[in-house]
C-alpha cells in the first residue's frame, strides 16, 4: 500500500501533480488536503480526476480532507501549499508568508505520518526545506526541496533546443538556490559524453544568454500565462516516483547540508543525490571550476541569510 498527501492540493501545481501521480499507477491512495474552506473545491477535484482516471482504467484511491488524521501512514508527504509568485516578485518575497504554512504542515506531518518523507515545493523551496526540517524534527535526509531538479530540466531543454538534438544525450545539472544564485555547472556538461567545450565551439553558443534565460524562466512564464504549472508539476512527480520506485537515480535535490560541499554547513542548497525508498541515501561529490565555487558560494550566504530572517519571523510569531 502507498499512500501520498498533498497539502494544497487546490492549488495549480497541487491538483496537477495529484494527477500526474494518480496516472502513474505505482501509488494506491493519495490524499488530496486542503483548508476547511477549500475542500468543496477538492471534491470537485477529485470527482472530475476519477472520471478521467476511470476512462485509462486506473484504480487510484483519492480522498480529499482537512483531518490531519487521514495523511497517517503516507510515505511521501508533498507540501505545495502557500502564496504563490505575482509578476515582479522573487521567490524570496515569499520567504516570510509561506514559513508559517510549511511549518504548520511540517510539524503536523510529525504527529501524524512520522514515518513520511517530507518533499517541500513551497517558494522560496530552499529557505522553506529548512524550515520544515527544523518543525518536523525528521532526519534531514527525510525532508527535501525541490531544489534546482525543475532548473536542471529547464538547462537540459534550451541546450538540445539549441543544438537540435535528442535532450537525452544532454547531460548537465543546475546546483545551489533555486533563484537568482543558482549554478549551471556548465564545467562538467556533457553532450552524448563529450564535454561541452569540445563538443561545440565556445562562440557557436550563447552561454551567457541561456543561463540569464535560465535564472528568468519562472518570472517569464508568470509574466505570460499568471502561473507555472507543467514545469514544476512534472519535476515534483517525477521526484515522488523516483523515491517510491527505489530507483536509485542522481537528481538535483535541496537538503541540508553538513559540509559535503565545499565545507557549507547548515543551510539547504541544490545539490545532486541519490534518492531512494527512504529518502536521500547520499550527496553525490561534485567538482566545479572557480567561478562556480564562487558563486556556490554565494548562493550559500544568501539563502542562510534569508533563513535566519525566516526563524527570528517564527520565533517573534510562536
Amino acid at each position: 500500500m502507498v499512500k501520498v498527501t498533498i497539502f494544497g492540493a487546490t492549488g495549480t501545481i497541487g491538483k496537477n501533480v495529484t494527477f500526474q501521480l494518480a496516472r502513474s499507477d505505482i501509488i494506491d491512495e493519495i490524499v488530496l488536503f486542503a483548508r476547511k474552506n477549500s475542500i468543496e473545491r477538492a471534491t470537485g477535484e477529485l470527482f472530475d480526476m476519477y472520471d478521467a482516471l476511470t476512462a485509462e482504467d486506473i484504480d487510484c484511491k483519492l480522498i480529499s480532507s482537512y483531518d490531519y488524521k487521514d495523511i497517517k501512514n503516507s510515505d511521501i508527504v508533498l507540501i505545495t501549499a502557500g502564496v504563490h509568485r505575482t509578476e515582479g516578485m522573487s521567490r524570496l518575497d515569499l520567504a516570510i508568508p509561506n514559513s508559517k504554512i510549511v511549518h504548520e504542515y511540517a510539524k503536523q506531518t510529525a504527529i501524524y505520518a512520522p514515518d513520511s518523507i517530507i518533499l517541500v515545493a513551497t517558494n522560496p523551496v530552499d529557505v522553506m526545506t529548512t524550515v520544515a526540517l527544523e518543525a518536523s524534527g525528521f532526519n534531514r535526509r527525510k525532508v527535501i526541496g525541490l531544489g534546482n531538479h525543475l532548473d536542471s530540466l529547464r538547462l537540459k531543454t534550451y541546450i538540445s533546443k539549441h543544438l537540435d538534438i535528442n535532450s537525452r544525450e544532454v547531460h548537465t545539472r543546475v546546483i545551489g538556490e533555486h533563484g537568482e544564485h543558482m549554478v549551471p555547472l556548465l564545467s562538467s556538461t556533457t553532450i552524448g559524453g563529450i564535454p561541452l567545450d569540445y563538443f561545440v565551439e565556445p562562440t557557436s553558443l550563447d552561454l551567457p544568454g541561456i543561463v540569464h534565460r535560465l535564472k528568468t524562466a519562472g518570472s517569464t512564464i508568470i509574466s505570460k500565462k499568471g502561473v507555472t504549472e507543467y514545469g514544476p508539476a512534472y519535476a515534483i512527480s517525477n521526484l515522488i516516483q523516483t523515491i517510491l520506485t527505489d530507483s536509485h537515480k542522481i537528481l538535483t535535490v535541496s537538503i541540508y547540508l553538513q559540509g559535503e560541499i565545499l565545507d557549507i554547513s547548515d543551510v539547504c542548497l541544490g545539490v545532486p543525490v541519490i534518492l531512494y525508498r527512504h529518502g536521500i541515501l547520499m550527496v553525490v561529490p561534485i567538482s566545479m571550476d572557480d567561478h562556480e565555487k564562487e558563486e556556490f558560494l554565494k548562493a550559500s550566504q544568501s539563502i542562510k541569510e534569508a533563513t535566519e530572517n525566516v526563524r527570528k519571523h517564527l520565533k517573534e510569531n510562536s
